[in-house]
């Protein structure tokens, strides 16, 4: 195919125009070099999405927190966390800790 023949096809004509070279280079530029690229975009959407599940998992910890909380403003609930927990006593009082074969770790064999 010779260059005249290349000239006279319709597809060669649109893509050789100066407009169209010039919209090509601003679209590739666009997604591709600059500082507010699509792919930089992109990439701050995904943090931002993950920002915001974190902050849908520290409200849930939160929540957790402030029902605990209100459950130790009564006595007996924070007396049974000590015992449950720290394993505190009141005086002249023995504890005894019995743990079950399926509770106590196993030691990994090497």
């Amino acid at each position: 195919m010779k260059f005249s023949e290349l000239k006279q096809n319709k597809w060669f004509r649109f893509i050789s125009n100066k407009y169209v070279l010039i919209l090509v280079l601003f679209i590739v530029w666009m997604i591709f070099f600059d500082a507010n690229s699509y792919l930089i975009h992109r990439e701050l959407d995904n943090e931002i999405d993950g920002l915001e599940d974190n902050a849908e998992f520290y409200q849930n910890e939160i929540n957790t927190d402030k029902s605990f909380i209100e459950k130790m403003k009564d006595s007996n609930e924070m007396e049974k966390f000590a015992r449950e927990k720290y394993y505190l006593k009141k005086e002249n009082e023995d504890i005894y800790i019995i743990e079950h074969e399926d509770s106590i770790k196993k030691e990994e064999k090497r």
